[in-house]
């Protein structure tokens, strides 16, 4: 079983939500910094939203900012993405991930653990 466990993807309409979320059974949960990325089909996977360790200031691709809201409970080891005001280019798998490290940076080779993915497609 993966450490890291998404869910909450589904088929949504073109402006509607979905709310994600990632489920660690790690010890170092609370010691990783988490991200959230994207992959859609023939296309690379790319990064969407990250948030330190502890918490607090978020980063996000320019194409979901404003849109996207990413947030962790590390007393629950849970790390969320909410996203808002979806759009068919927001149709991928959304891959949870974390690294041992302070800070959520951009790079996905730089994450040591991934989860399986949840499917978000959204129509027109």
């Amino acid at each position: 079983q993966a450490q890291l466990v998404e869910s909450g993807g589904g088929l949504v309409q073109a402006g509607g939500s979905l709310r994600l979320s990632c489920a660690s059974s790690s010890r170092t949960f609370s010691s990783s910094a988490m991200g959230w990325f994207r992959q859609a089909p023939g296309k690379e996977r790319e990064f969407v939203a990250g948030i330190p360790r502890g918490g607090g200031t978020t980063s996000y691709a320019d194409s979901v900012k404003g849109r996207f809201a990413i947030s962790r409970d590390n007393a629950k080891n849970t790390v969320d993405l909410q996203m808002n005001s979806l759009k068919p280019e927001d149709t991928a798998v959304y891959y949870c991930a974390a690294r041992l490290g302070t800070f959520a940076i951009r790079d996905s080779s730089q994450y040591t653990a991934w989860g399986q993915g949840t499917q978000v497609t959204v129509s027109s």
